[in-house]
């Protein structure tokens, strides 16, 4: 295990902010997705707030879950 770099904060920061974006022009409360997705609420404030790098069966599940296609949801420019 080795400590993330900032490069990979930033990302996974920017990350969340998308989830979470997409997550509200759904309509959607943080503890609904969680609900939609099989976990506690607090993981997915971890997951938006960038303080968690999730699984990549995670991501294709909250990208389908949040109607998205997963290449969408995880390219983010640097």
């Amino acid at each position: 295990y080795k400590q993330r770099d900032m490069k990979e904060d930033k990302y996974l920061k920017k990350l969340g902010e998308r989830i979470a974006n997409r997550r509200k022009e759904l309509g959607l409360s943080q503890e609904n997705l969680a609900k939609l997705l099989g976990v506690h609420r607090t993981a997915v404030t971890r997951i938006e707030l960038g303080n968690t790098n999730t699984s990549i069966g995670g991501l294709r599940l909250i990208a389908s879950v949040l109607k998205i296609k997963l290449s969408e949801l995880v390219d983010i420019e640097d």
